[in-house]
């Protein structure tokens, strides 16, 4: 389990334009790591283009975005073309990252129990330390929550 405090876990991705991409490669920036469930679902979508929104806010602080979802790198490059989504979207259909940090779990829709990724939102300090775990995190206010936090 993840804790504020800890080493946040590297990985290395495609992202949407099918390039690899590590968390390491941030060092020296903070990072909004956000986990989804999938592209192009009314809440995924509304939390994207929220991020999208204050995408200028958190440039301005020097924090990079960060989404991941277990989409293809063909849907991430959709969704971000549709919705202009100016930050990075990173492809881990192996669940590497998503395992990696704890976000695939159980979760309960109209009474039927699955297993997918719980929408969590991580906020990692410029040495690649966990400063901030915010769970199951509501798609409208999320950006606005984590620039508050900055």
């Amino acid at each position: 389990m993840l804790q504020i405090g800890m080493q946040a876990p590297n990985f290395t991705l495609l992202d949407q334009n099918g390039k690899a991409v590590s968390l390491s490669d941030f060092l020296g920036k903070r990072v909004v790591l956000y986990f989804y469930p999938k592209d192009n679902t009314p809440g995924c979508t509304r939390q994207a283009c929220a991020f999208a929104g204050a995408y200028g806010e958190f440039q301005k602080r020097g924090v990079a975005v960060i989404g991941i979802s277990r989409d293809s790198v063909a849907s991430h490059t959709k969704f971000a073309e549709k919705y202009g989504l100016p930050f990075v979207l990173l492809s881990d259909p192996e669940l590497q990252a998503i395992n990696a940090y704890g976000v695939w779990q159980e979760k309960k829709l109209y009474g039927k129990v699955s297993m997918g990724v719980v929408r969590t939102t991580f906020l990692i300090d410029k040495d690649g330390m966990i400063e901030k775990i915010m769970p199951k995190v509501k798609p409208d206010t999320n950006a606005a929550e984590i620039l508050a936090e900055l």
